[in-house]
């Protein structure tokens, strides 16, 4: 059998973890960044983490997605595994800027207003991008049930967007990182 977890870590080891000075989205510094993309946009690891995104999902979610591009691959991947096991989950992006054009609007992709939501980000600290996907997601009249990051770097994200549940797939300090600006116990 395998260890999806372990899969996971040793790819965000192996291809994500760069250490240096590094600005991040939130505007904090960092001496170390994750590019999660890097590291899960590859066939085994992308598999692990639909597999344990998937395990996370509170049983009631009809719709997983998030703020284009930390959420999309998670969020495709994640749907696409759901249907192969006959569970059906939606799959969107939250635009950076809604569309002003077209049906215009800050989603792309299926999600309605009857729809539980499981929002994704890659790698929050701060949890900006999770809010903003929460608020796009309300507006649609979507309820969000909880949300879901690859990575957790510490910070505030977890506190921003209470009391919507938050969960990690992986934590920094299981990564050898301290959380990042943060009180929080590793």
């Amino acid at each position: 059998m395998v260890d999806h977890r372990a899969v996971l870590i040793d790819a965000l080891e192996t291809y994500g973890i760069l250490r240096g000075s590094f600005t991040l989205k939130s505007g904090a510094t960092s001496t170390w960044f994750i590019d999660t993309k890097r590291a899960i946009c590859r066939p085994m690891a992308l598999a692990a983490t639909a597999e344990l995104a998937l395990e996370a999902l509170d049983p009631t979610v009809t719709a997983i997605g998030g703020l284009t591009m930390g959420a999309d691959p998670v969020a495709f991947a994640t749907a696409t595994l759901a249907q192969l096991r006959g569970r059906a989950l939606k799959a969107f992006s939250v635009r950076k800027e809604p569309k002003a054009y077209g049906q215009g609007g800050a989603i792309a992709g299926a999600l309605d207003p009857d729809d539980v939501v499981c929002v994704v980000e890659d790698t929050p600290t701060r949890g900006v991008s999770l809010l903003a996907a929460i608020d796009a997601v309300r507006e649609v009249g979507a309820t969000v049930s909880q949300a879901l990051a690859v990575v957790d770097r510490g910070g505030t994200a977890a506190d921003v967007i209470a009391p919507t549940p938050f969960v990690a797939l992986v934590r920094a300090p299981d990564l050898g990182l301290p959380y990042e600006g943060s009180d929080r116990a590793s």
